[in-house]
């Protein structure tokens, strides 16, 4: 059997973690292999899921509330060993320096690209699979 990349999706909004399912399906490139998703709503669910499973890319929409993506992805890079790569979904362009400031391994705008997600996806699951090689 291949091995799976878990990704672990989190937003406050079902109909954004579905955009992201359909974005990336079952395996954004050739090279990673299929993905396995994890959702989560709220910050406890995150901060279980990663707990409880082995994730390799973790997607946090800014635009969650009350804990927004940046904010979630800022506290993971500072709090949680070996934090797997983070990219962010952005409402707008603008919000880029957010990313940075987030220390997002990458970002992408709302609505979503599914050309550009998926790129940007299997840029993560690659980086990750060269650190964990």
């Amino acid at each position: 059997m291949q091995p799976t990349a878990t990704v672990l999706v989190y937003s406050d909004n079902a109909d954004t973690r579905e955009q992201v399912r359909l974005a990336a399906g079952r395996r954004p490139a050739p090279d990673v292999p299929p993905v396995v998703y994890v959702e989560c709503a709220t910050l406890p669910g995150v901060l279980t899921a990663l707990e409880e499973h082995h994730v390799d890319v973790c997607v946090l929409d800014g635009e969650t509330a009350p804990a927004g993506g940046m904010g979630v992805c800022r506290q993971l890079k500072d709090e949680v060993f070996r934090c797997p790569p983070v990219l962010l979904l952005m409402g707008r362009p603008q919000d880029a320096w957010l990313a940075t400031w987030s220390r997002a391994d990458a970002a992408v705008t709302h609505p979503l690209d599914p050309g550009v997600f998926a790129d940007a996806l299997a840029g993560l699951l690659r980086a990750r699979k060269a650190v964990d090689a």
